[in-house]
């Protein structure tokens, strides 16, 4: 695997939130040790300080740098000479902007969750601060990590398709499609509740996905949305199903579905991209294949690590071909990229560009934006309301 140089020491890598039981929080764990670029030494992992430092101690973390809450964490690790380096924000979404503009604010450079924000407003404030104080920052849209991905976006800026006319992108769940409370699915139930999730919930928490990496392989962002949001299940507060038309600023149109309430369905994440002289289809459920589908030749089933494959594939596949790469080697994929960034300016030169394909704290308020204006949308009935940043 090609890496930029590394420093002479792992990252040191502080998190807030994903404590005990958190599944996302294992997530974020697991990723970043696959390449051994970091090491954890500093949490605030629970609103349960006591709960925290006792999950704290299981992962190794040092008693005095277990903290009762990530504004002890900014003040402490700021006084160290060995304070953290990237800081995780794994916390519900109604707490991101609190905690990751605080960490901006202190110099930390910092991995958040998504969606980045529950509100534009604070997702623009929080892009600002990030400009002004020039830290690393990356929100975790994990699925863009996955070697294949990275393929089919190179694929797309080499003109392999001509121009881009179609994309259709979906990230489909039936976890929600029964009864609140009833969903069987680890912490479901909070994301339907406003005051955590914000405004929306297939749209936010999913769909937030598809449309990012319908953006990040055709290298155009979404200008105008017309929505139909809907609330299935009696009693909801917040949509549970969200179709979405797009206009991209490149030209491309585009059709987004969002839906926790595909009953049957376990985890529905696909893109289609078409254009002029042909398509390109991906599934998460089957990430180490990519379709193409030329329109005057036989359709190809490439596989991850193939011969031939764009450097930015081959950049960030540790494996070779014929083992299947997963989930957490995609967010690996994410962490060593950030991990890059910030070690190139450690060491006082640039970044190897193909470690700055990680999603930016722009593609986070660009997300923020998204969702906000297909609220509009919906709200007047399906018309076109303008998304752009």
């Amino acid at each position: 695997m090609t890496m930029a140089e590394s420093p002479a020491r792992r990252l040191r890598l502080g998190m807030v939130g994903g404590g005990t039981g958190s599944l996302i929080g294992d997530s974020h764990r697991i990723a970043t040790r696959l390449d051994e670029r970091y090491e954890l030494v500093a949490g605030a992992l629970d609103i349960d300080p006591e709960r925290g430092k006792r999950f704290a101690a299981t992962l190794g973390i040092a008693p005095d740098r277990a903290y009762d809450d990530y504004r002890q964490m900014i003040e402490r690790e700021q006084a160290r000479p060995d304070g953290c380096d990237l800081v995780t924000v794994a916390t519900p979404n109604n707490t991101h902007f609190e905690i990751a503009h605080a960490l901006v604010q202190g110099g930390f450079n910092v991995l958040c969750e998504k969606p980045l924000t529950t509100r534009v407003e604070d997702a623009f404030a929080l892009a600002k601060a990030v400009r002004d104080r020039d830290v690393v920052f990356a929100v975790m849209y994990g699925y863009t990590g996955y070697p294949l991905v990275r393929e089919a976006r190179a694929m797309v800026a080499a003109g392999e398709l001509g121009a881009v006319r179609v994309v259709q992108t979906e990230f489909l769940h039936g976890f929600m499609a029964g009864p609140s409370g009833q969903s069987g699915a680890q912490g479901g139930v909070w994301r339907l509740d406003p005051s955590i999730q914000g405004r929306s919930f297939a749209l936010a928490d999913v769909g937030t996905h598809a449309l990012f990496l319908a953006s990040f392989i055709i290298g155009q962002q979404v200008a105008e949305v017309a929505a139909d949001l809907h609330r299935f299940v009696p009693g909801r507060e917040l949509d549970d199903n969200a179709h979405v038309l797009m206009r991209f600023d490149g030209g491309a149109k585009g059709m987004l579905w969002a839906s926790g309430v595909a009953a049957g369905v376990t985890h529905g994440h696909r893109i289609r991209v078409f254009g002029e002289r042909g398509g390109l289809e991906w599934h998460q459920s089957r990430p180490n294949e990519l379709i193409y589908l030329p329109q005057n030749g036989r359709p190809q089933v490439i596989e991850r690590d193939a011969p031939g494959l764009s450097a930015a594939s081959r950049f960030r596949s540790r494996i070779s071909a014929g083992h299947p790469g997963g989930y957490f080697e995609a967010w690996a994929n994410v962490y060593s990229d950030v991990a890059d960034a910030i070690a190139a300016r450690i060491a006082g030169k640039p970044a190897d560009p193909l470690a700055l394909q990680f999603p930016t704290v722009g593609d986070g308020a660009r997300g923020v934006k998204f969702v906000d204006a297909a609220l509009a949308s919906a709200q007047q009935g399906g018309g076109w309301v303008d998304a752009r940043v």
